[in-house]
């Protein structure tokens, strides 16, 4: 069940595997005018705004239309706000913005192919495809676009070692490779490279770079897969003392207090559920994950009632769309389960 978990928030951890990439850019544009547009907007995204994030990605394509940078950050803009609210995704925006981005750059390259930024807008972009394949199903395809564009972003660190970012994608990268393939490691050819991954994260939480909320929730992640909870706990709390309404960061200290504090748990995933509330907007594919979450910690507690209460209370909901169905379908076969495992149990 937690290995469920994990790969919900690997989904996740690609969004932003990209979207760190966005950052470093925005520290060293010459133009001030694309520099403010691009802090403002990430700013924005971070703190949950997406309405100003998206008028602020559509000013920038409209003011920098020959450059690519509008079209990528506006679809990661939709594609963050759709995973937030548990909603359909905007396919026809998404689709369009990058297939633009992707021409844009491709042009821009063929005017000179060594020039580190056109490659970063590529790798970028490419980068998005893939996820956008990945969670359409498109598995294979996913795969061979997303290793180029790693391998972009690989070859942007070699030219300029200084590339912090690219050096936050290659290390969140290869932790996840290596921790995948570490059944593997007993091959020559076969390197497990976490410890060199944390460390690279590590040092650019230390080095405090534009960028290191998210390089934060990386490693976050990254110490909750390797059971370093403590680590994970410190992180997710430095984030919230900056951030203190990031569902983001709240909802990984919750998972984090699963294995420390199981009441200190279902307080925080009880907050985070009354977030999603106060937005008025129906967004039920978050609100059943997160009681479930909750029922789960409360039957872990020993409060069995409880637990089957929340459970008899998502089950009973008989009105859900088509999306909801397919985004919660191995989720409600999980609470049916759990139902009567607490009913049997009475």
């Amino acid at each position: 069940m937690q290995e469920i978990e994990r790969l919900e928030h690997f989904k996740f951890l690609i969004i932003i595997f990209l979207v760190i990439n966005q950052n470093y850019y925005s520290q060293t544009h010459p133009n001030e005018n694309i520099d403010r547009l691009l802090r403002n907007g990430i700013n924005e995204i971070v703190k949950q705004n997406y309405q100003i994030a998206e008028r602020t990605f559509r000013q920038l394509d409209e003011e920098h239309p020959k450059l690519p940078l509008g079209k990528i950050y506006l679809a990661a803009t939709l594609i963050a706000k759709s995973f937030d609210y548990g909603i359909p995704f905007d396919e026809d925006q998404i689709i369009s913005s990058l297939n633009e981005a992707k021409k844009i750059s491709e042009n821009l390259l063929k005017e000179n192919k060594n020039n580190l930024w056109y490659k970063y807008y590529y790798a970028l972009t490419e980068g998005y495809n893939a996820y956008y394949l990945a969670i359409n199903g498109s598995i294979l395809d996913a795969f061979s676009i997303g290793l180029k564009s790693y391998n972009l972003f690989e070859d942007i660190l070699n030219q300029d070692s200084s590339f912090q970012d690219a050096l936050l994608a290659v290390g969140t990268f290869k932790y996840w490779r290596s921790d995948k393939l570490k059944f593997l490691s007993w091959l020559p050819f076969v390197k497990d490279e976490r410890a060199i991954a944390i460390n690279q994260l590590e040092t650019s939480i230390r080095n405090n770079s534009y960028n290191s909320h998210l390089a934060i929730y990386s490693l976050i992640w990254i110490f909750i897969n390797e059971k370093e909870y403590l680590k994970a706990k410190n992180l997710a709390e430095l984030a919230l003392r900056k951030f203190p309404q990031s569902r983001l960061f709240k909802e990984a200290l919750a998972r984090i207090y699963e294995n420390i504090d199981l009441s200190q748990s279902i307080l925080l995933y009880t907050q985070l559920l009354n977030s999603y509330k106060d937005l008025k907007l129906e967004n039920r594919v978050r609100e059943i994950t997160i009681n479930h979450k909750i029922a789960i910690q409360l039957q872990k507690s020993g409060e069995k009632k409880q637990a089957l209460k929340i459970c008899n209370e998502i089950l009973s909901i008989n009105d859900l769309s088509d999306y909801e169905k397919s985004q919660l379908s191995e989720r409600l076969q999980r609470i049916r389960k759990m139902r009567q495992e607490l009913l049997n149990q009475n």
